[in-house]
């Protein structure tokens, strides 16, 4: 992606948020040069990947495959520095822009429509192989309200619905056309995009980036380490 590219995306969530009147916390807004003048006292966020996530799952077409994630708080595991045992992201999906079909091995996440468009969730259990188990009922828990589903079903979540996805179930989303973008939550516990994301195609979890203007705000794999 783009540098210009991912400065723009940063400013349309923003407005996004905004309309929706959902705040962000301040070190979303930290420019390169803040970041330059903070030291350990910053290393949560550093070290547990919090903020901006802007992805196009190393494919190159973020409109049809892509998410915009924020992570607002988070844990790690076995770190006694930051034994938070849950997750917050606040996510943008446009209509028909898929986050491709994956599991978590660890995670259990609960993913909230939180306004906006309606979130179709297309869900497979996985086989002991990681394959998709096109035979084996789906059983998921909607709001508290266990539905069965045949594999390979999409669910659809319109606004404030809510979805708990549980350990090696493959799930791939995505905004439905027509019905403008979602902004979706997701509580869950700790999270690790580094190693807990099992995709059924092989895809990059973090963009390639071509650096063509200076960055507005750096994504969570880019701040500087403290001197």
């Amino acid at each position: 992606m783009k540098r210009s590219e991912i400065n723009r995306i940063l400013r349309e969530t923003i407005a996004f948020f905004d309309m929706h009147r959902f705040k962000l916390p301040p070190f979303a807004f930290w420019t390169p040069a803040d970041w330059e003048r903070r030291g350990e006292e910053a290393d949560e966020i550093r070290d547990n990947l919090l903020g901006w996530d802007i992805t196009d799952f190393g494919l190159g077409d973020f409109q049809r495959k892509g998410l915009v994630l924020f992570t607002i708080r988070n844990g790690s595991h076995g770190d006694p520095r930051y034994p938070k045992p849950y997750a917050e992201k606040i996510m943008v999906a446009g209509e028909n822009q898929e986050t491709p079909m994956h599991f978590h091995a660890f995670k259990m996440e609960d993913i909230i429509n939180r306004g906006g468009g309606n979130l179709l969730i297309e869900l497979y259990n996985a086989t002991p192989d990681n394959d998709l188990d096109r035979t084996s009922p789906v059983v998921v828990s909607v709001d508290g309200v266990r539905r069965t589903l045949e594999p390979g079903a999409t669910l659809r979540l319109t606004p404030g619905e809510s979805i708990t996805l549980t350990q090696r179930l493959y799930h791939r989303f995505y905004g439905e056309e027509g019905r403008g973008r979602v902004l979706i939550g997701e509580v869950s516990r700790v999270n690790d995009d580094r190693t807990d994301n099992y995709f059924h195609e092989p895809v990059g979890r973090f963009p390639a980036i071509e650096e063509d203007e200076p960055p507005l705000y750096y994504l969570c794999t880019e701040y500087p380490r403290t001197k």
